[in-house]
């Protein structure tokens, strides 16, 4: 199952949450997000169908295999897509913000030479 941004943009928030304070819920996706609790409910519920996470019987988000490998990736475009654009002078919060755009649309040749770039 192919997901769109905003199942992505989900899935890494997850992800970044779960690694800060271990038990995610999805108030807390929504806090950090602004989103409202009923578009979280309805992302939560297409990402469970799509087997990206699973919710256990207290609430706590978990991401499966498949939805952390996919969070990790997109958390990698993040942070490099940043780190490269603060690199040629992008102040760090357009770097950010403009990183989250590209990530999921940039092609994967695209993203490897940059990556390579900043590993230089």
């Amino acid at each position: 199952m192919h997901l769109q941004e905003s199942g992505e943009m989900y899935l890494e928030t997850v992800y970044l949450l779960s690694k800060k304070t271990g038990n995610v819920r999805s108030l807390d996706v929504a806090e950090y997000m602004g989103f409202s609790k009923p578009s979280v409910s309805r992302a939560v519920g297409l990402l469970k169908k799509g087997e990206f996470l699973t919710v256990d019987k207290d609430g706590y988000l978990h991401l499966t295999p498949i939805g952390e490998e996919l969070a990790k990736k997109i958390y990698e475009r993040h942070t490099i897509l940043t780190d490269y654009l603060v690199s040629i002078g992008v102040d760090p919060e357009t770097a950010s913000n403009d990183a989250c755009k590209m990530e999921h649309h940039i092609s994967e040749t695209t993203f490897e030479a940059i990556k390579r770039q900043t590993q230089k």
